[in-house]
């Protein structure tokens, strides 16, 4: 099984989730792919562009792939397993499902406006720690990317604040309503879920256990 973690928005490989599960995997000898999804021009970021450098990792030698993805990463993830069938399970920390209309409604009609007009909006990096400009592109390929279309049966395990001030846990709690083989975990946290990773990556390398051990018997 190849493994690969996606990082959130506007924020890089060495993120404090990222590093974690990667020295968890690393303890039963699994090396964890991170790719840094700003490429170095965070600027003109987009779905698609996350979409295609991802899926130029992965091995087509038939081995699965299992994808964890932080927010917008998990997102990106959905929408990699519904496209591609070597994807074989999807671990999601917080996905940023419904994200567009959630930041929208932050960012209010008039700062939308002055994006559209300037074609770049400033938006705090945390991996650079400094303000960055974002392309209105990033706005414009987003609304290519329905959730609607995600009805691929991929085994899917997703961790979610009930405090969630970013995306709420009811993005979740929808996608997983008519998606059987989604399953959610509700754990007391924020967006960040960093107070409770500790609990989410031992979570993982259970579950990661329990596919290895099926998949000796």
């Amino acid at each position: 099984m190849q493994y690969i973690y996606l990082h959130g928005f506007a924020s890089s490989p060495n993120s404090t989730k990222a590093q974690q599960i990667k020295s968890h995997l690393a303890d039963l000898g699994i090396e964890l792919q991170i790719p840094d999804l700003n490429q170095g021009n965070f600027s003109h970021l987009t779905m698609t562009r996350q979409i295609q450098q991802v899926s130029q990792l992965f091995n087509h030698d038939g081995v699965g792939i299992t994808l964890i993805g932080s927010s917008l990463g998990g997102l990106t993830a959905a929408h990699l397993a519904q496209m591609y069938t070597q994807v074989k399970g999807l671990m999601l920390l917080a996905p940023a499902f419904g994200f567009l209309s959630h930041w929208l409604s932050k960012l209010g009609e008039e700062k939308i406006r002055d994006w559209q007009g300037k074609k770049y909006l400033p938006v705090y990096h945390y991996g650079e720690k400094r303000e960055l400009p974002l392309h209105i592109e990033f706005l414009e390929d987003a609304k290519f990317y329905s959730e609607e279309k995600l009805q691929r049966p991929v085994p899917t395990l997703i961790w979610h604040g009930i405090n969630d001030e970013v995306i709420p846990v009811t993005a979740s709690r929808e996608y997983g309503r008519s998606r059987p083989w989604v399953q959610l975990m509700e754990v007391t946290s924020d967006h960040s879920l960093v107070d409770v990773m500790p609990e989410i990556c031992g979570d993982i390398i259970r579950h990661i256990n329990i596919l290895r051990n099926s998949d000796l018997s």
